[in-house]
């Protein structure tokens, strides 16, 4: 005896994912989740496949990847050829970006330490905060 296979609506799996409903249908549309199956009165219904795609895609947006990044990985995945070694230079390229966003933003924040030091925070007509971002 088959187990009939258990439907969720996309409200459930918005909060079974921790994704709202509009980025789920935006997903669909750009073909990251694949079209939901229809109810008989119309209605989408979503798998617990979905869930699962839904909750990897959730997991690799926290950590920063793009949207093509993870359509990359799932390219993988969806057909059966996953290589460890193909996920790790994206990860590996993706951590290389990373560390170049760390370091502009400790510059940013070395930058705007000083700028901020420079000010004495009265109420005085001239800011050196203005003046240096107005400097070419």
């Amino acid at each position: 005896m088959h187990a009939t296979p258990k439907y969720l609506s996309r409200g459930i799996l918005a909060k079974r994912s921790g994704i709202n409903s509009e980025t789920i249908r935006y997903y669909e549309k750009i073909a990251l989740l694949p079209k939901p199956d229809r109810s008989a009165g119309g209605h989408r219904v979503y798998r617990e496949e979905d869930l699962q795609r839904l909750t990897f895609i959730r997991r690799c947006r926290e950590m920063g990847f793009s949207l093509e990044e993870i359509r990359g990985v799932l390219s993988l995945v969806d057909g059966e050829q996953v290589s460890c070694k193909r996920v790790k230079n994206i990860a590996d390229e993706h951590l290389m970006d990373v560390r170049a966003k760390i370091s502009d933003l400790k510059k940013i924040e070395r930058t705007l330490s000083k700028l901020s030091a420079s000010c004495s925070g009265k109420e005085v007509p001239q800011c050196p905060i203005i003046e240096a971002l107005q400097i070419n």
